[in-house]
Formats: structure tokens, sequence, C-alpha cells
């Protein structure tokens, strides 16, 4: 293959219909305005001049090289772009998207073949742009993204409120408040600095006003008809992610050529995936992009549609620089070498359906400590955030075990818990945990899912439940590809309170489980021959990263406490990425946040998460500085919301503006 010389625009403004413009980073072949290159485009508000600018650099180069254009821009209102972000997907965002690939295909170095890119926000609106039949977009490769905004996202599982909601919104809080660059916009950096800080909004007001499948979730969800979508998608995720769900979801819906990818990793792109085995990931989809931007002829889609990594069992306290197992594959998603092996309940174990035991009402009311040691809903870090043994949370559920196995057993795909319950309360959560239990005794979560009782019937109406009155419901886990070994156990763990994973119900409840009418569903996976015969996926690689400078280490930490003074439990999560300096352009950046959840004596309205921010920017003469803190809490009718933002030019304050809001619940 030929390898280009490569030239890079370093800012390229990029101008809406409505005279506002978008900053945009541009790499290509210095030939690329006499022999024009189909264009590469990712989408993000993650500000290309610094905190992506060292991601960016390992990526697109390396396609520009191997002859396309490269266009990474930042959103409106976000990075050096004009205007003010005030939410994810609004339909700006998506207009100004079809403005601005109308525009790289207009521009003389592109041949008017178009690709997107993106992981996390960049594929959730790689598909929305792409179901809006854009005429110049030919393909696209969603990594990391979902197809339903409501049901498979960072705000609500199963209609249960995630704390990564929380997270999230406090994430997007810090980088709303951030400042663009004067060396790029001149002097009027200032006031559009001021303008942000101002107008962007509290989002998780916003998300929290939402408690329910509505028309605003709809909104982006491109489930909601999957034929909008008429070029072919290469969607990508990993077990440790949020999002691996909708691999699924995608291979069996769109009507397109279309293949799909899981790995071992977390929220990453996988060539720089972790826990490993990272993947050549860029090899794989430069052949994606020449079969559906250039039109080449090659094997992309004689390989299978899906290939996954087939986990095997593992100690819960494992080296996070990789996950054994193998790589596997499917010619077709639903697969038809995969059939249902079903587990009932029975008191304390799991057995066969031939095993026929009197009905039994088993009792839980969980202490809050279950789910301490659940990790995040969605993995960045694998160092910190990644489950750990499941004895520490299997104490305050309902567990049923079953004998050890005769022979492996090897599912892929979700596995469906089919529970007949009780409440003593109208409103309760369950959630359910499917682990492997290994000979010396540890246990490691496979999967889990959670399900507000109120949404047993569906997201878009909830319904209290009768007090007392049996329903029979069903608890889709995460989709998963694992091999439990020869030997060991199957777990399935039942408990009515997952935090701070999930935010709990207004007060304490206890359910009951009736054993002889609940099962478990998995999706058990034939052997198959295909497996040992795939073509082997390549080493990563990526192009030459920007040079930086370390100025302070990166911390990780992710501690849980008890005060017995007080009976207090703490869960603190720090992620502080360090600070550096990007040598090129004289920039000193550092980003960190800090995340509490706690909750005293075992007290449902003790519960609170806290999330500060901060971020910061300097070079000679000019020195910026943003600090942000989001409180939630809540008591049986009400979350509560406490907000702050400083920012600091120097030493001195320039802005400051608090929060305090009230939302009422919805049945969550």
């Amino acid at each position: 293959m030929t390898i280009y010389s490569v030239k890079t625009i370093e800012n390229c403004w990029i101008p809406m219909p409505d005279g506002q413009k978008l900053a945009a980073r541009i790499w290509m072949p210095v030939n690329a305005e006499g022999k024009p290159v189909p264009g590469i485009l990712e989408y993000i508000p993650y500000r290309k001049g610094d905190f992506t600018a060292v991601r960016d650099s390992g990526l697109h180069p390396w396609f520009a090289e191997r002859g396309y254009a490269c266009v990474r821009v930042d959103l409106r209102g976000s990075g050096d772009s004009d205007g003010i972000l005030k939410d994810e997907y609004l339909e700006q965002e998506l207009e100004d998207g079809e403005n601005v690939i109308a525009w790289i295909a207009d521009q003389p170095w592109c041949d008017g073949n178009i690709g997107m890119i993106g992981i996390s926000w960049g594929g959730f609106n790689g598909l929305q742009i792409a179901a809006r039949s854009v005429p110049n977009l030919k393909a696209l490769i969603t990594v990391s993204s979902t197809d339903d905004r409501y049901v498979d996202d960072v705000h609500y599982m199963g209609g249960c409120l995630l704390s990564d909601n929380l997270s999230w919104a406090s994430t997007m809080f810090a980088y709303n408040s951030c400042p663009p660059d004067p060396e790029v916009v001149g002097k009027k950096w200032k006031k559009m600095w001021i303008d942000r800080l101002e107008n962007s909004g509290l989002w998780l007001h916003t998300w929290l006003s939402h408690q329910t499948r509505d028309d605003y979730w709809r909104h982006g969800s491109i489930c909601e008809d999957f034929s909008a979508i008429k070029c072919p998608v290469f969607t990508v995720s990993g077990w440790a992610d949020g999002y691996s769900n909708a691999v699924f979801r995608l291979l069996e819906s769109l009507d397109v050529p279309r293949k799909g990818l899981i790995g071992s990793w977390g929220h990453r792109y996988p060539h720089i995936g972790e826990p490993g085995p990272a993947i050549g990931f860029l090899q794989k989809a430069l052949m994606w992009w020449e079969r559906w931007l250039k039109g080449k002829q090659n094997k992309i889609m004689q390989d299978h549609m899906l290939r996954a990594w087939m986990q095997d069992s593992i100690d819960p306290e494992y080296d996070d620089e990789g996950r054994p197992g193998r790589w596997v594959a499917e010619c077709s998603w639903p697969s038809l070498g995969i059939k249902d092996k079903i587990f009932c309940f029975n008191p304390g174990r799991l057995d066969t359906v031939d095993v026929k035991i009197p009905e039994k009402g088993l009792v839980i009311q969980s202490p809050l400590s279950v789910g301490l040691f659940a990790g995040k809903w969605c993995s960045y870090s694998a160092s910190t955030d990644l489950p750990t043994d499941q004895r520490e949370e299997d104490g305050g559920a309902l567990i049923f075990d079953s004998s050890p196995l005769e022979a492996s057993l090897e599912i892929l795909g979700s596995p469906v818990a089919e529970i007949e319950i009780s409440s003593n309360r109208p409103q309760a959560m369950v959630a359910v945990r499917l682990s492997d239990i290994a000979p010396s005794g540890k246990v490691t979560r496979v999967t889990y899912g959670l399900l507000n009782l109120c949404h047993r019937n569906g997201h878009v109406k909830p319904k209290l439940l009768k007090p007392g009155h049996r329903y029979k419901i069903r608890v889709k886990l995460n989709e998963i590809g694992q091999t439990f070994r020869k030997g060991h156990c199957i777990r399935v763990a039942i408990s009515t309170s997952y935090w701070p994973l999930a935010w709990p119900s207004p007060v304490p409840v206890k359910l009951t489980v009736f054993s002889g009418h609940s099962r478990i569903i998995l999706p058990e996976r034939e052997s198959s021959p295909l497996d040992k015969n795939l073509t082997p996926i390549r080493k990563p690689v990526r192009a030459e990263p920007l040079k930086t400078k370390l100025l302070t280490p990166e911390q990780r930490e992710w501690t849980v406490t008890h005060d017995l003074a007080n009976n207090e439990i703490t869960v603190k999560v720090i992620k502080d990425d360090g600070a550096f300096r990007l040598e090129k352009k004289g920039m000193e950046v550092h980003k960190k946040v800090k995340e509490l959840y706690t909750y005293n004596h075992n007290i449902y309205n003790s519960v609170r998460g806290e999330v500060l921010g901060v971020r910061s920017f300097r070079r000679k003469g000019w020195s910026v500085k943003t600090i942000t803190r989001t409180v939630l809490t809540s008591d049986e009718a009400y979350f509560f919301i406490r907000a702050e933002l400083d920012a600091y030019e120097g030493d001195v304050r320039v802005f400051s503006k608090s929060w305090d809001e009230k939302i009422l619940r919805d049945h969550v």
C-alpha cells in the first residue's frame, strides 16, 4: 500500500448557514488537492486543541498516510468552535453535522465519499446523522454507542437511575466551563468563555426531568426506525464498556452491510483498549474504508458478521493488562448456534429443569452495601473501576448456586432472568448478577441486569406495584461472551439495591422470590469449527503521537471506607489525568475528577453523590482554571441538586454561579 506524506492544517474554520463557525483540524495527503481522496469525519465536543490532541494524533494521521483526508471537528459550543453547547445530540448538532459533511464533500481535496468514525459521543451522532440520509455519507464506524438513549445509555438502566448519570453530567459541566484558545480565536476568547459559563446550563437537571422513555429520549434513538440508516455500519464495543448491547441489536435490526466487533476492553478505541488484548483496530477500520469509500473488493465482508472475545474464567483480582480468552465468530446474528440453557431457582441452588422442588417464598431485603464493589456502569480505567470479588456483595443478596459443572459451558448473548416476585412496597428495584465461582471460592461477576419494578411492563408509563401481589418479571442481563470452566459453579445473586452503581428505591424494600416459578435462561453457544479458521487480528498500531512533557503524574484511586464511629460508608473515586505540556503549542493542561458516594446507617434518605471537576490551561501570559461541583441527594419524593461553578483567570475569580434545584421522583 502506498504511504503518503501528510500535511496538517492545525485549525480550519467550517462555516455554518447561520454565520457561526466550527473549528476543525485536518490531516491529508500532501497531493490531495491534485488527486482528491475520501474524507473521514470525527465530530465530538472534547476539544481537538488539547484534551484529545494526543489521542487524535495517533489515529487520524495514520489514515491520512494511507490516502484519506481526516477531519476532526469540535461541536458548536466546544473547544474553539463558536456558539453554546446546551445538551447532547440536539437538532442543531445534527444539522451542523450534515453541513460539515456537505462542506467536506465540496472541498477540492475530497472526492465526495465520506465516512464517519467516533467513540461514545462520536459513535452516537454518527448513527444519528446516518439516519438522516446524508448524501455523501457512505460508511460509518461507530464505537461504544447506542441505538436507544433511554434503555441503554449512561442515564438509566432498566428504568433505574444510574449514578453515571450524575458522573457524566458533571463531566460535561466541567467541559462546558472551558474557554477557547486565544491563539486560535483571538481577542474574543473571553467573551466566548463567559457566554459558555453563563448559558451552557445544568444538564443534570434536564436529564433528571425525563425519568421515563419520552420524546426527549426518543430523539436520537435510531431504534425508532432502523430502516432510516442506508449506509454500511461497523459497530464496535468491549465487554467492560457500558455499550456492548447495542452491537447485537444493530446487527440484528439494520438492513445494510454491517459488521460487529466486541473485545475485552472498556470505553476506549480497541487499538488502545484495556483490559487487553488491544488489537489492530486501525487495520480493520482501513479495510472498511477501502471497501466502502474507495470501492475496493477486499475481504472485509467475507469475514463473519460478528467477531467477539470469548472470555475465560478468571480470578476477580486479575492483572488488568489482559483478559484471557479467545476470538470466536458468528456468520449472522441472531446465531443459529445458540440455544437456551435453563437453570431453575430452588432454595440456595440453580438446578436443571428436571429437578422438581415445591414452591418456597425466599425473602431478601439487601443492605445498601450491596454494590460497593460493583465498579462503574462503564469502565474508563481497568485499574480501578471494574468489579472485584463478589463475595463482598453476595452476603446481602439472595444467592443460587449450580453444582460444579461437569463440562465447560460457553455463553454468547444476553442471559434473561424470569422471576416470580412480590414486594412489600409500591416501588422497588431488583439487581440480578450472574457470576463464576472458582474452586477456590472466589467469585467473579460475569454480567448483570437491573429493573425498576414499576417499569415491569415498559419504560413509557410506569405503574406502582401492589404490595403482596405476585408478578412475573423478566430481567435482561447485559450481553456477554463467557466460558464457565469445568469444575466451576454458576451463581445468580438477587438484591434489592445496587448502590452506588444505581440510585436506590425511595425506601428499603423486601422482595419475595418464589422458587419453582423462577429461572435464568443462558444463551449457550455450541462449539463451532469456524472459530479455528479465523483470520488472525493484527497487533495494534498508531501514528506517532504528539510530543508531550509530563508535569505531574496521573492518579487513579477507588477506595471504600466504613467509618465505624459514625457508621458512614464512603466510596471515593479519583481520576486525575495529571498535568502535561503540549510541546508544539506550549500549552499546559490538567484535568481531574473526584467522586464521592456516601450513606449513613443504611438510611436511604442519606444517600449522596458528589462530583468535583477541575480543568486548567496555561501558557506564557495566560492562565485559566475552572472548578465545578455537583451534589445529588434525595428523599422519598424528590431529587435535590446543588451545583457550583467557579472560573479563574490567573488568581482572580471572574465568574461564579450556583444552582439549587428540586425534581419530583417519577416512579424511580
